[in-house]
């Protein structure tokens, strides 16, 4: 006799539709636009994950260089600098004290500049 898979293929079925609820007209409710929804959804989903963490570093970069050039250098001479004078803040925390803490920063700007200077 053949067999139909039957309880193990609903529960397939309905883990995979737990997954797509929430996807416009047939790709959640239709079992193999579903599946290639899902797919491809994952995918993305995986790849984004790492795009996140450039997007966010090219935020940090950017809020930097325009705190650094308020202020007189440019962002490879501050990083150069920081190197140099063994300063070591992270490209987030030196963006999010260019925003909050601006007397921080401007401190850890001179440090930069007098390090650069000798």
């Amino acid at each position: 006799m053949r067999t139909s898979k039957g309880a193990a293929r609903r529960k397939a079925k309905r883990r995979l539709f737990k997954k797509t609820k929430g996807y416009r007209g047939g790709r959640n409710n239709l079992l193999r636009s579903a599946k290639e929804t899902l797919v491809r959804a994952e995918a993305y989903a995986y790849r984004d994950r790492r795009v996140r963490k450039r997007e966010f570093r090219k935020l940090w970069i950017i809020r930097i260089n325009a705190a650094v050039r308020e202020r007189g250098l440019r962002y490879s001479e501050f990083i150069h600098g920081l190197g140099k004078a063994e300063i070591e803040l992270d490209r987030k925390t030196l963006s999010e004290m260019a925003i909050h803490d601006p007397e921080g920063f401007d401190a850890v700007v001179e440090q930069v500049k007098a390090v650069l200077a000798a």
